[in-house]
């Protein structure tokens, strides 16, 4: 990939010097690594306050009435996880941060969540069930709200960043039941 990265400058530095830009390239290449910055920055902060929500549910013991909430659901779609594993707080955690389009600190979480998960599993080294239909789920991941989008677009002066909202939840939905499918299908063919 360092490779592939190393040419597309190359080839555009040689571009811009052939057709006289190296001026408006040189400038759009510090305007990019600024708003990169910025973005950085702004998504950092987004990240921070869920990750502080989520320590808060967590020392409150809310957060375990919230995955109380979630756990028929999270038990339908993972049929071989104890009721009371850890990993059903860690996969509500991070199915709640997907939905609220918060990806960036859903890492964290959908990475605990693996690692919760390979608690309950007997060979270390495949990946169980459970652990396919988790990275399905988190990957496809339905987005109720996402915040870091309309962020986003708040930050660049949209003046209806929100009119994202219905779009990304319709595609979501339709991406994780096509995803969930596709799985179902693997499963029955390579069982």
């Amino acid at each position: 990939m360092n490779v592939l990265w190393l040419i597309m400058i190359c080839v555009s530095i040689v571009f811009a010097i052939f057709t006289g830009n190296l001026e408006a390239f040189t400038k759009s290449i510090f305007d990019g690594a600024k708003a990169a910055v910025e973005i950085s920055l702004f998504l950092l902060g987004i990240v921070s306050v869920w990750m502080g929500i989520t320590r808060i549910l967590e020392d409150s013991g809310l957060i375990y009435r919230i995955a109380h909430l979630f756990r028929p659901v999270i038990c339908r779609l993972f049929k071989n996880i104890p009721g009371d594993h850890p990993s059903i707080t860690a996969i509500t955690l991070n199915v709640l941060a997907n939905l609220f389009g918060l990806g960036n600190a859903a890492t964290p979480l959908g990475i605990k969540a693996m690692q919760e998960l390979n608690t309950l599993n007997e060979d270390k080294g495949l990946i169980t069930p459970e652990m396919m239909t988790f990275i399905v789920i988190n990957t496809a991941s339905i987005q109720l709200i996402p915040f870091s989008v309309i962020g986003i677009l708040a930050g660049y002066g949209n003046s209806n960043p929100a009119a994202v909202v219905l779009p990304i939840l319709i595609s979501t939905v339709i991406s994780t039941i096509t995803a969930l499918l596709v799985l179902a299908a693997f499963r029955k063919i390579f069982r």
